[in-house]
């Protein structure tokens, strides 16, 4: 990935949406139903053979959408006490070589799942993450992509089964202004949106934003 020469997010939509409340409501009281695939199954139950293999008493940490897994080497190494899963849908990306973060740690795995049914996996086996990364989602910034984000998908209720430590960044303020009252919905408490600048880049994304001049974002819940 080159450096320094990432567009902003442009979007016609200047503050969160203003339908999220509602879609929020909407899901929160129809719970999402939609068959879970055999591949996802099978990949929930390696994922979770590997973290107690390692240490089963160790705190469970999900790195959500952690593409070629830079973040998930970071996060083993910042908290090498837990357990980091890196899942992300990609086998290309995961399958990519990491040299800017060397091999990946004893304390970390990396899966191919798709998140929508990860979560639910996760939910059902009654686990508790300890902390929950959701570093640069896919914005979806059209106006109406919001069922796209995943603070408006119908899947994202779950993360309250999960509970743990939540924390999003990206470099779209609304997002993470959304994600903030999502989340904020989900703790039964206000959640802030704020500046980010982060001491070193966590993924390739983060470093590209920051070489390009971007502004970051993040937000934090405790669910």
């Amino acid at each position: 990935m080159s450096a320094g020469n990432s567009r902003a997010v442009f979007s016609a939509q200047t503050e969160p949406h203003r339908d999220l409340g509602a879609l929020l409501e909407r899901h929160l009281h129809h719970p999402f139903r939609k068959p879970i695939a055999d591949y996802n199954r099978a990949a929930c139950d390696q994922a979770l053979a590997a973290w107690r293999a390692w240490r089963p008493e160790s705190g469970l940490i999900l790195d959500a959408g952690c593409g070629v897994g830079w973040s998930t080497v970071n996060l083993a190494r910042q908290f090498p006490a837990s357990f980091v899963l890196g899942v992300d849908q990609s086998a290309d990306r995961l399958g990519r070589e990491r040299p800017a973060v060397g091999d990946l740690p004893a304390n970390a795995a990396l899966v191919r799942a798709d998140l929508v049914d990860f979560w639910r996996l996760l939910a059902a086996e009654k686990i508790r993450l300890a902390r929950h990364f959701l570093l640069y989602p896919n914005p979806w910034p059209k106006i109406g992509h919001l069922a796209r984000r995943w603070h408006g998908h119908a899947v994202f209720p779950v993360l309250r089964e999960l509970g743990g430590s939540v924390e999003c960044r990206s470099n779209w303020r609304i997002y993470v202004a959304e994600m903030a009252l999502a989340l904020g919905r989900l703790a039964g408490r206000p959640v802030v949106c704020e500046p980010w600048v982060p001491p070193q880049a966590m993924t390739p994304f983060e470093r590209k934003y920051l070489e390009s001049g971007h502004p970051l974002w993040r937000c934090r819940a405790q669910l």
